[in-house]
């Protein structure tokens, strides 16, 4: 009876594990997070034994029948989790052997925790990116109904956040939305990076037993078996590249995120945001402060920092399995719940968004804003070459700057000054909605293409 409360590998030795060690080496807190997908595997695992006649239909049918009691027990929080079976792989199995006895034992025939751990994991990581992928896509489109209803909403561009072109605020919300396609498109990648079935590969070296790793992995949801069982047990790549592109979208998000904080603050007044999305001080009485954007540009460093901890605890492992390996899970599940839920509060940010469309617009023409038409028209309508014409404009806004006045604000005569033989079309360049529709090339901020390409979005993300 003593033995039986052992670890399964506890045969071995003569001594009992170090509480302390017994504490620190145990993964289940952690990876118990994985029964779905590791009771899954068994049974397919288990099927694949019968289909081989490794194992009896009965056998099978007693073990794929215990798990599936497990599985219900774990699902309406009446198991047991213990420290000393480690992890989710070896709690099921012990829980398995008090249900049908002996032949729970028949189950881990062909196979490792090695490769066990890491299919589950993969199926983890794969229907976490597709949860990613669905939110991103929600993000999306609130992103899109955003820029559908701003489209004539006219406010600065900026470059080192000072103001350079006008531009439309639809442009302005459509450039996060390019952002958020490429981190879906990078999760989606994943996805198909990622599968290919570890399950069959053993320890490290493979098996014995007359296995079918083709009826496995098409069972699990994988296209094909892997190819090299010691890259197999090594590879943490699926891991990386999960962390990668969280980070890379948490960056995103963080960047949307700060504007949010700057466009609110008192000195920008560009957007307002809804009290549901603020909170308060505990003595000024009149601040709302942006707490939910400030919290998302604050979290991204949790991704951040799980990627470098993986790429840290991968750098220096020769093959093939380590337990510092072990690690990966913990890092994993953070940087996923912490990306779902910032991007998932994003949403309700953009939602809650209102521009101050009479301050951006207003602020459009603050800076000089269209010196850069201005000399696009003497280039066209003069034959200058763009330097001299960029010298000739540069001359203007010292001008305007020096008598205090904005460039819409000039008179035909002031603008001759700089250039004699103009025509009095040339006072339309000022004009900052002329501005934003004179950029008519693809992926340029007029109405007509931003127009365009809000239809041609929609239609992607229905």
């Amino acid at each position: 009876m003593k033995n039986k409360n052992k670890a399964v590998w506890g045969t071995r030795f003569n001594k009992a594990t170090s509480k302390i060690f017994e504490k620190f080496g145990a993964s289940i807190d952690i990876d118990k997070r994985l029964f779905e997908e590791d009771i899954f595997g068994s049974i397919v695992h288990t099927q694949m034994l019968v289909k081989q006649k490794i194992i009896s239909k009965k056998r099978g049918s007693k073990i794929v029948n215990g798990l599936k009691k497990i599985r219900g027990e774990i699902r309406k929080n009446r198991f047991s989790f213990d420290k000393k079976y480690e992890d989710i792989h070896l709690n099921i199995e012990k829980r398995l052997f008090s249900i049908i006895g002996e032949d729970a034992g028949y189950l881990h025939i062909a196979r490792s925790r090695n490769d066990q751990v890491i299919t589950d994991f993969k199926l983890w990581i794969k229907k976490s990116s597709k949860e990613v992928t669905k939110n991103l896509e929600n993000l999306i489109k609130s992103f899109l109904q955003k820029s559908e209803k701003n489209i004539q909403t006219i406010m600065p561009g900026f470059t080192h956040l000072k103001n350079a072109q006008p531009i439309s605020f639809a442009h302005y919300l459509l450039a996060y939305v390019e952002m958020f396609k490429r981190d879906r498109k990078r999760f989606v990648n994943n996805i198909d990076y990622i599968n290919e079935c570890p399950l069959g590969v053993g320890a490290l070296a493979g098996t014995s037993y007359k296995i079918d790793r083709n009826f496995t992995s098409k069972k699990l949801g994988f296209k094909k078996p892997t190819n090299n069982s010691i890259d197999t047990v090594s590879d943490r790549d699926f891991a990386l590249d999960f962390l990668s592109s969280a980070s890379i979208c948490a960056m995103h998000i963080s960047r949307f995120a700060e504007e949010l904080i700057i466009w609110n603050s008192d000195i920008f007044k560009l957007v307002k945001l809804d009290d549901k999305m603020l909170t308060g001080s505990s003595i000024m009485p009149q601040k709302k402060n942006p707490d939910p954007a400030e919290l998302i540009r604050g979290r991204a460093g949790k991704n951040f920092g799980s990627l470098q901890a993986m790429l840290t605890t991968m750098k220096g492992l020769p093959l093939s399995y380590y337990k510092d390996m072990q690690e990966d899970k913990a890092l994993v599940f953070e940087s996923y719940d912490t990306l779902l839920e910032s991007i998932i509060i994003a949403n309700e940010l953009i939602k809650s968004l209102k521009p101050n469309k009479e301050r951006m617009f207003s602020l459009s023409n603050e800076g000089y804003t269209t010196a850069t038409d201005f000399a696009d028209y003497l280039v066209q309508n003069n034959n200058l070459s763009f330097r001299e014409a960029y010298k000739i404009s540069a001359k203007l806004v010292n001008y305007a700057e020096k008598n205090k006045k904005k460039l819409n604000q000039l008179n035909f005569n002031e603008v001759k000054k700089v250039k004699n033989n103009l025509d009095k079309k040339v006072m339309n360049v000022f004009n900052v909605r002329n501005s934003v529709n004179f950029k008519t090339s693809y992926g340029g901020t007029s109405t007509k293409n931003i127009k365009k390409m809000i239809s041609k979005l929609k239609k992607e993300f229905k």
